[in-house]
């Protein structure tokens, strides 16, 4: 089928034949862009100290990416389905590209931060684009499939960018991270333009830019005010950001309610199904990024695995999400969307439960059963959340609609990695203080080791390499009171250095623990919310008419 403006529609009545290449490429195009993250997990330690990046510093290397990311996507998405969907996406590409290349240059904190946020940008364009897209080129019959595989590969690319960047950082420096998504990107852009059709709206009218303008700021304000104040104390910048957010947002609501043709018509969210899809959605994915937060961290510092060895023992997650994706590809027709959208949220606060069994003596087998649940859990989830919102926007609106879905999950996300971060950063200090009181540590490595568990195991480290140089001190020593003075150092520097680590590795399991039972009452509470809000019976569920059907491949239109 070719998609050609004003053409007749009994020459639409066929699906695009290469609808289901066209989704491998919008497919190929979210992986990079969920990977950018997940990847940049295990290269931190790298960067970290090969650019002397404080912890403000690589907070804003992470967290850089994530704010015009979610600023710009709705204006962005609207943009696309006025002009060009297709274009929306390649042009992303192209953006996203070249902050990937600034970062593998980058040799500052500054540089990594603005290349970080030209990525952004790219993914911006990119995320909205390949669900409107999807929605676009596949009928309504076999959307519900196509989203399903589209979040299946959301789910593989938060493990997959851990394993890809530990393969790198074998052999190469941080900055391969960076590169390797070029090739990628150039792939997709040669695919989009062969293999996905054109498609725009079929509508002329004037975009809302004081509506999208509006959220741009309150989008960006809230997600900066949720990194900022957490992380860095709840000052002047967090603050201001606070109040910048809420009024944005009280200006945007009222000013789409107004409008005639809304950016976002802001009265969707009186809709149970819409509301409840968006509200899980947000949850879900406050209880993902939050826990691989932790959990990358407790396998690379506290079990030791290098940074492969931590993506390939994240597989199960990603194994799982296709399971799930293919469960719920069955069970959503015959049961409905509550009933798996309620079961996978059930089962990822039951994950986070088993997390708070973690201490000291905890294995990597441990993490296996809430790893392999909560995957479960996504695929479960999220397809039927997303065909729900996608299904809530007419053909016209179908970038806004994956903007809408996008934002609640990179806000869910965002709150995810700055509450439940927040938290495990609380409880570590706390947990290591209890560990070491009364010991005779030096109160300056009590305090560098407090920041982090990564700052842990290096003041655990250095004590221990002072204590090595000491003995080879005294083993060269001629004077035998003052070898047994040296020896007598270096044993209870080892001792400390023992007991440091050990506290370290203690005191973050502890964390953890803590920190998942916070997360799982948080996804506990949202999901009795959830339920309440989500309809009983799904009325969008029933066929699509083929003149309907038809009506809306012709609508969705391009050149």
């Amino acid at each position: 089928m070719r998609l050609v403006m004003n053409e007749p529609v009994e020459r639409t009545d066929r699906p695009y034949a290469r609808r289901w290449w066209a989704l491998l490429v919008l497919c190929l195009s979210l992986l990079i862009i969920v990977m950018a993250n997940t990847a940049l997990t295990v290269a931190a330690p790298d960067m970290t100290q090969d650019l002397g990046l404080s912890s403000a510093d690589l907070q804003w290397v992470i967290d850089g990416y994530t704010v015009p990311y979610a600023a710009l996507m709705l204006l962005l998405g609207a943009i696309g389905d006025k002009y060009s969907r297709r274009g929306a996406l390649v042009l992303g590409l192209v953006v996203f590209a070249g902050g990937a290349v600034s970062g593998y240059l980058a040799d500052s904190s500054t540089a990594v931060i603005a290349a970080r946020a030209v990525m952004g940008v790219g993914a911006a364009l990119i995320m909205p684009a390949t669900l409107s897209l999807l929605a676009a080129t596949f009928p309504k019959r076999e959307r519900a499939k196509a989203i399903t595989l589209w979040t299946a590969t959301a789910g593989l690319a938060i493990a997959a960018g851990p394993v890809v960047a530990g393969a790198l950082l074998r052999d190469h420096g941080w900055s391969s991270t960076f590169l390797i998504n070029v090739p990628v990107a150039a792939v997709a852009i040669v695919g989009a333009l062969v293999l996905v059709p054109p498609s725009k709206a079929g509508h002329h009218d004037r975009i809302d830019y004081v509506g999208g303008v509006l959220s741009v700021v309150w989008v960006g304000a809230l997600v900066y005010m949720i990194i900022e104040g957490p992380h860095f104390g709840w000052g002047v910048k967090a603050v201001t950001a606070a109040v910048v957010a809420g009024t944005g947002l009280l200006a945007f609501v009222l000013w789409e309610l107004r409008h005639p043709r809304p950016v976002l018509d802001v009265r969707r969210f009186t809709g149970r199904r819409f509301a409840g899809s968006n509200l899980a959605v947000a949850l879900f994915f406050l209880a993902v990024f939050g826990a691989f937060y932790y959990l990358t961290q407790h396998l690379q510092f506290v079990l030791g695995y290098d940074a492969l060895d931590t993506g390939v023992r994240m597989l199960p997650l990603a194994g799982a999400v296709f399971v799930g994706s293919a469960l719920t590809g069955w069970l959503t027709p015959c049961v409905g969307m509550k009933w798996t959208v309620g079961a996978g949220m059930v089962g990822g606060t039951t994950a986070l439960a088993l997390l708070t069994r973690v201490d000291a003596a905890s294995t990597y087998g441990d993490f296996v059963a809430p790893l392999v649940i909560l995957g479960l859990a996504i695929g479960l989830a999220l397809s039927p959340c997303t065909d729900a919102i996608m299904g809530s926007f007419p053909e016209s609106d179908l970038g806004v609609g994956g903007a809408v879905n996008d934002t609640s999950l990179e806000l869910g996300g965002s709150l995810g990695i700055a509450i439940l971060g927040s938290l495990l950063s609380t409880s570590y200090d706390h947990h290591l203080t209890d560990a070491t009181a009364g010991s005779k540590l030096p109160a300056d490595a009590l305090s560098s080791a407090q920041d982090s568990v990564g700052a842990g195991y290096a003041v655990a480290q250095g004590i221990g390499d002072k204590a090595h140089q000491l003995a080879a001190q005294a083993a060269r020593t001629t004077d035998p009171q003052q070898a047994a003075k040296l020896k007598e150092q270096a044993g209870q520097l080892a001792t400390g250095a023992r007991q440091m680590a050990d506290a370290v590795g203690s005191s973050f399991s502890d964390a953890v623990a803590h920190t998942s039972l916070v997360g799982a009452v948080i996804l506990g509470i949202g999901t009795v919310v959830v339920a309440l809000l989500l309809p009983r019976r799904d009325a969008s569920a029933a066929p699509t008419e083929p003149a309907a059907e038809e009506k809306e491949l012709a609508d969705s239109s391009a050149h």
